[in-house]
This record gives structure tokens, sequence and C-alpha cells, in this order.
């Protein structure tokens, strides 16, 4: 039986908390990231051929506003 798993991600090193590790905003950042990307890169590639710009602004926006949005909200 092959399941679905949820991605852990952990990231080292930052001083947002005591412990230096979070775990929980990496995880749930790329889970919207994933979520926001699955609707928003089709739009940009139907976007691109017309505006350059606009195409790869609208296909960037999970990687550049949405990841780090999230994951910098949740201290953990």
């Amino acid at each position: 039986m092959v399941g679905i798993g949820v991605p852990i991600c952990v990231q080292c090193g930052t001083r947002s908390n005591p412990c230096r590790c979070k775990v929980v905003g990496p995880t749930v950042g790329f889970l919207a990231f994933a979520a926001a990307a699955v609707v928003e890169w089709p739009i940009g590639a139907l976007v691109y051929p017309f505006k350059h710009m606009k195409g790869r602004k609208i296909m960037a926006h999970p990687a550049t506003v949405i990841y780090p949005s999230v994951t910098n909200a949740i201290p953990i």
C-alpha cells in the first residue's frame, strides 16, 4: 500500500525561537506554496506570451511572497 506523505521541512540556524530550529513554519509554508503554485503557474503561463514581465511576476509570486510570508509568520 502506497500512501501520500506530508512533506516535513526543517530550517535550523534561525534566531526566531530559542531552539533555533523551525519545523511547522517551513512545512506550512511549503504547503501554501504548492497550493498557490497550482493556481498561479498556469495563469502565468497563459499571460507570459502576451506580457512577459507580468507573466514572470505571476509565476514567481508563490516563491517570492507566499512561502516567505507564511514561513516567517510561524516562529516554530
